[in-house]
């Protein structure tokens, strides 16, 4: 199969039908082979009885529907364990993404070799306060975050290649950073396209404030995993071992002090405990090897993780024996 189209969505039961039609046409016009895997995120409206109808209508339509709202990388996640195609392609299902530009998604992933193409709004027709300022500063701080020099992490319009679907494992909110967790992965082919917008025709926008605010702080999170995911000590125990060693010697200067002042200035002994200081080095010594031991225990939970392997193998050749990891 040439294509799976994957499009979760929440509340949408106005914008359904338009766009299946829309997406029908173009690739029976292009002559793909192509099926359409709609996710109801737990629609409160009639979103899964018009899936239902085109479903009936149309083979190449299916649906997945959820008990209640999970957000969209759990429809995401759903969707990619069904997907046949060769091509997989993400898109709103609110109309903002055209479905005309699949044709040149897909081709442009074939032609380049691509593991991901990434789709850039030009001219976002977006409330510019609520939407398209966050967006930039959330592009902005992901760009410097990942490396990855892409203009909109956030577009739902995307095309991968089937293996690297398979591949993703995504929680939480982190769709929105799909491309990094590719490239964390070995998938470092990803490439951007610019495509257009559309206002929204139906319905509200599910954008709020929360998912702005969960949007930076699962940046951070991702950021930590990338760097440290596999090396917990490198971060806690370097910090940890730096602020033992500082709250250690601040010990020992007010030690010698103590003692220069009354052995040699022959001045009145005074409680080493009337010194502030004295708490500042107690505090950092007790906060440094509490963060070495986290790092510790980071190291040993994820060696006792025999699932899993700290890399992939893409092929071999020619190899006779196993490898014990």
């Amino acid at each position: 199969m040439h294509l799976s189209i994957v499009i979760p969505l929440l509340n949408e039961q106005e914008s359904l039908e338009e766009l299946f039609q829309r997406i029908n046409v173009v690739c029976l016009e292009n002559g793909f082979d192509f099926e359409v895997i709609f996710v109801d995120d737990g629609s409160s409206d009639d979103s899964w009885q018009v899936i239902e109808y085109i479903s009936s209508m149309h083979p190449e339509a299916r649906g997945i529907r959820f008990r209640k709202n999970y957000g969209k990388s759990q429809a995401l996640m759903a969707a990619f364990r069904e997907t046949k195609g060769d091509v997989v392609i993400t898109m709103d299902a609110d109309l903002q993404d055209f479905p005309e530009e699949i044709p040149e998604l897909y081709h442009t992933l074939k032609n380049n070799h691509a593991d991901i193409v990434s789709g850039w709004k030009q001219k976002r027709q977006d409330p510019k306060l609520t939407k398209n300022l966050p967006s930039k500063l959330f592009n902005w701080a992901a760009r410097k975050n990942s490396g990855l020099e892409l203009h909109d992490f956030n577009c739902g319009l995307k095309a991968y290649r089937s293996e690297v679907v398979k591949e993703l494992q995504l929680h939480g909110d982190m769709h929105r950073y799909i491309p990094v967790l590719a490239k964390n992965l070995g998938f470092g082919r990803i490439m951007e396209k610019k495509v257009r917008h559309q206002a929204r025709k139906y319905g509200e926008s599910k954008f709020g404030k929360r998912r702005f605010v969960n949007g930076f702080l699962d940046l951070i999170t991702l950021s930590f995993i990338s760097r440290f995911g596999n090396k917990p000590m490198h971060l806690f125990g370097a910090i940890g071992t730096l602020m033992f060693i500082i709250g250690f010697l601040a010990a020992v200067y007010l030690g010698f002090d103590k003692l220069y002042k009354v052995y040699f200035l022959e001045q009145k002994a005074r409680l080493i405990t009337d010194n502030p200081f004295f708490y500042i080095s107690l505090v950092a010594m007790v906060l440094g090897t509490q963060l070495f031991l986290a790092g510790f225990l980071g190291e040993i939970l994820i060696r006792s993780n025999k699932n899993k392997t700290e890399f992939e193998i893409k092929d071999s050749v020619n190899l006779h024996q196993k490898i014990r990891l």
